[in-house]
């Protein structure tokens, strides 16, 4: 074993960072086994030095990560900052310096992967992330490396453990939106701004960073189409469990059939109960890959938190840590295909469309003749009524949005229809 230790750089020390910190503290014998030669934790950036961080060597902390990152004797830096700056400025002047990057940023890497990756390239350095996605589930990795001789088609799954801790509540508890967010939050499941998670942008940020490496293709997070769940209804919770489904916000990445494109999306969608999906329940994430050779395969596991989020984290450290003694690095960033990313309105789905009609002949004659008019045929109609007023609940077969939203338009101006009071989605057939 080499006994001059490999010098490590801590940016952020949070719920994370502060995880990584007393990982790296406390097994530092285990560490330097795995990899080879010691592994040193050799500073600590943070914004406020002053605050209490139990577990956490205070004569490492330093409020100058900038000075921290550039010294000659860093070989890795840990980035657990999140955001686009300082975070950026941070991983380039350390790939400019010869030191390799672990890096959560989500945010970061889906907006922009492609000048990072071409950075490290040039430095001739790693860069690794896979805490950036699903937490302590291995997902990345299995990904770029191990279904590398594969080609992979879709990835579907559940990635935000906040989301799916709100829905989850609705569907189980029959709790109200703003009700199953309070609880999430008061359980730390929800930030004080729980916006990134509820309006879908988290989620988002993944979808991009999964399709890029899945099809082997550049995405960033404006090309995924994002929708959050602060519209889903106890109502829409309801007309699911009626069909025998549940609701969850899907991240799905899928390439076409032609093989000429891709599409990533975000939104909640009902799955049927039979789904393995439908049984991810609290915080969890799971995610679903279909490759020609090696079939359906299915990730699971804790998709957040300081302990899941660290444990990932320290995986992409020890490996890093091993290309450095090896001299080596890590596979490149893999984006031949150039494969363009298509819109939403392309996009083939099935439809879940709740109406508030009159209770009177000929309407369902009316709403059915608006589906077929724009090409969308029904698979089911249930429809119920009282005193004048009724519901009815379509569920189409697979159509483009573009020709839904048309036949949304067009119910929308009929006397007979009083709203459209959801659309969504149908997945996991």
């Amino acid at each position: 074993m080499r006994t001059r230790p490999l010098k490590v750089a801590l940016l952020g020390c949070g719920v994370v960072g502060s995880e990584v910190a007393r990982i790296m503290t406390t097994t530092s014998d285990d560490l330097a086994a795995r990899v080879g030669a010691p592994v040193e934790l050799a500073g600590i950036a943070v914004r406020r030095a002053g605050r209490p961080r139990p577990g956490v060597p205070e004569h490492l902390l330093t409020t100058d990560a900038e000075a921290l990152v550039a010294r000659d004797d860093i070989d890795v830096v840990v980035e657990v900052v999140g955001g686009i700056e300082p975070s950026k400025h941070l991983i380039l002047k350390a790939f400019e310096n010869g030191a390799s990057v672990v890096s959560a940023n989500k945010a970061l890497l889906a907006q922009d992967g492609a000048e990072l990756h071409a950075a490290a390239e040039r430095a001739g350095v790693d860069l690794y992330y896979e805490a950036a996605v699903a937490g302590a589930i291995p997902l990345i990795r299995p990904l770029r490396e191990s279904l590398a001789g594969d080609k992979v088609n879709r990835v579907l799954g559940i990635v935000n453990g906040t989301t799916n801790f709100i829905l989850d509540k609705m569907d189980t508890s029959g709790a109200g939106y703003s009700e199953a967010l309070e609880e999430a939050t008061a359980l730390g499941y929800a930030e004080a701004d729980p916006t990134a998670d509820v309006e879908g942008f988290d989620a988002a940020a993944k979808a991009a960073i999964l399709a890029g490496i899945a099809f082997h293709t550049r995405v960033t997070a404006a090309e995924v189409y994002r929708e959050g769940i602060t519209e889903v209804t106890a109502a829409d919770i309801a007309s699911a469990k009626a069909m025998g489904c549940v609701v969850k916000l899907l991240a799905i990445c899928e390439r076409s059939a032609d093989g000429e494109s891709v599409t990533a999306r975000v939104h909640p969608a009902m799955i049927p109960l039979s789904h393995p999906l439908a049984s991810v329940r609290e915080a969890y994430n799971a995610v679903f890959v279909e490759a020609e050779a090696a079939g359906r395969l299915m990730f699971y596991g804790p998709g957040a938190g300081g302990s899941p989020t660290a444990s990932a984290v320290l995986g992409d450290l020890v490996a890093v840590c091993r290309n450095k003694l090896n001299g080596a690095t890590g596979p490149a960033d893999s984006v031949y295909t150039q494969l363009p990313a298509r819109t939403m309105d392309e996009v083939v789905t099935r439809y879940h469309v709740s109406l508030d009609v009159d209770d009177r002949a000929g309407v369902l004659a009316q709403v059915a003749s608006v589906f077929a008019e724009h090409g969308v045929s029904i698979d089911t109609v249930r429809q119920q009524g009282r005193d004048g007023d009724a519901s009815l609940v379509v569920v189409t077969h697979r159509a483009t949005d573009a020709a839904l939203s048309a036949t949304v338009d067009k119910l929308r101006a009929l006397d007979s229809v009083r709203d459209v009071a959801s659309i969504m989605r149908v997945e996991g057939e």
